[in-house]
């Protein structure tokens, strides 16, 4: 297994040969230098996955050394040691760039708990970099299914299997998670393609309206039954009817759908002969209809003729190696569609995205990603940062003031706002943490 590798530079050498002997202990591999040039030489050969500097050496410092760096080699994290009390040079190291600061003398543990955040953030950008350049060279896959979770390639193949077979189709999962697009997917490869793909709503179809909308009405039927019209199923003809959400209808409209898919044939309101239909039946359902039968409240013969192959969609939680990818996918093009650019998804950003539940799965991402497309989501994450890195000159206690409110947000996303997790980050007591919290209005 690859070692995370340091680039540690301090002109002390007996600091810099214990530092390195503590982080080796702690499974980095290190490479230490007792001046900035020699580690900026080194890093035309090898780039670590971060760099810790002092700041006050002779010759090239640790500014100067974290500005070069910024300029080479953007995305390689840079964390700076600084003296005791010098908390304004601390905040100018910050507003230059830095990922991190350690007032020496600092503590062992947290030097190292700094460094595995530092990679861990930096690991999280070069994967969202990764995934936005897959993203970018990739078609528009308006209608694709999107993931490389294994999940997701076995559910593709099932499609592509089933796909060609005439049969009907059952598609289970949660609210949200793309039934309709597995749906879709299937009419698209199936022999039916180039005729009709219908989708109907069971949950949105008024029970009185359901036979007129699904089998038609003949001319005089009901009042305002001025001619002749085709439902749903005859309009289909060679091609795929989608009933969406089946499980919502009512045992009554139940039996009649039944019949049509035994026989075969629908009969129009108010008209005593049959037509024949040629349509494939692919239905969608977010519970579980083996329940809602022992329940009473699904007819088992209408299930088995709706099952002649069930196909499962995974919840999102279940394939969160997809959630940035999808994030970024949908946010590309929600981005096109507004004419605006896509923004760049920050490391905390990531994370969040990566620890929150998604009970609405991949549609609720998908209205994240549009809110983002359009300022929304970040504009209000701006704005809980405290922008200190934006913010104008001010005088020492303001500065000091806003690196702390920038800090504690630091510690609050990386901590998915677990205030204890937080001040263990911090190395401070949770209650003044919570006073701190409380003050900055976070």
């Amino acid at each position: 297994m690859k070692k995370d590798h340091v680039f540690l530079v301090d002109d002390d050498r007996d600091l810099l040969a214990s530092a390195s002997d503590w982080i080796e202990m702690n499974g980095f591999q290190v490479t230490g230098f007792n001046n900035a040039i020699d580690a900026l030489k080194q890093l035309d050969n090898v780039v670590p996955d971060v760099l810790v500097s002092d700041i006050r050496m002779p010759g090239v410092d640790g500014m100067t050394l974290l500005s070069t760096v910024r300029k080479s080699h953007p995305g390689l994290p840079v964390v700076l040691l600084t003296g005791h009390g010098e908390t304004q040079l601390a905040v100018q190291a910050m507003k230059a760039g830095a990922e991190d600061f350690l007032e020496k003398p600092y503590d062992a543990d947290h030097l190292i708990a700094v460094l595995n955040r530092a990679i861990k953030r930096n690991t999280m950008s070069a994967e969202i970099r990764r995934l936005q350049k897959v993203v970018l060279s990739s078609p528009e896959g308006v209608g694709e299914i999107i993931g490389n979770h294994p999940s997701i390639v076995r559910l593709r193949e099932r499609i592509a299997t089933v796909a060609s077979l005439d049969v009907n189709v059952l598609i289970v999962g949660e609210t949200g998670t793309g039934k309709e697009l597995v749906a879709r997917t299937l009419h698209e490869q199936s022999d039916r393609a180039a005729r009709p793909f219908v989708p109907i709503n069971c949950a949105a179809i008024p029970d009185a309206a359901f036979e007129t909308e699904l089998f038609g009405f003949a001319k005089g039927a009901f009042q305002g039954a001025d001619k002749d019209r085709s439902g749903k199923f005859e309009y289909a003809s060679g091609g795929t009817v989608l009933l969406d959400e089946v499980d919502a209808l009512a045992p009554p409209l139940q039996a009649k759908l039944l019949r049509v898919l035994q026989e075969k044939m629908v009969e129009r309101l108010g008209e005593n002969r049959s037509r024949p239909i040629d349509v494939r039946i692919v239905a969608t359902s977010k519970t579980d209809l083996q329940s809602a039968i022992a329940n009473n409240e699904f007819r088992a013969d209408l299930f088995y003729r709706l099952s002649g192959v069930t196909i499962s969609v995974p919840p999102l939680r279940d394939r969160a190696s997809d959630i940035l990818l999808l994030y970024a996918h949908f946010a590309r093009l929600a981005a096109r569609r507004y004419g605006s650019k896509p923004n760049e998804i920050e490391p905390e950003h990531g994370f969040r995205l990566l620890a929150e539940a998604w009970p609405g799965n991949v549609r609720e991402l998908k209205n994240r990603a549009e809110a983002q497309a359009l300022g929304v989501d970040w504009a209000l994450e701006s704005a809980s940062r405290g922008d200190a890195q934006s913010a104008p000159s001010a005088g020492l206690n303001d500065e000091i003031r806003q690196y702390e409110k920038s800090l504690i947000q630091r510690a609050l996303t990386t901590s998915g706002n677990n205030v204890a997790e937080a001040a263990r980050i911090l190395q401070i007591p949770r209650r003044t943490l919570s006073e701190k919290i409380s003050k900055f209005g976070l």
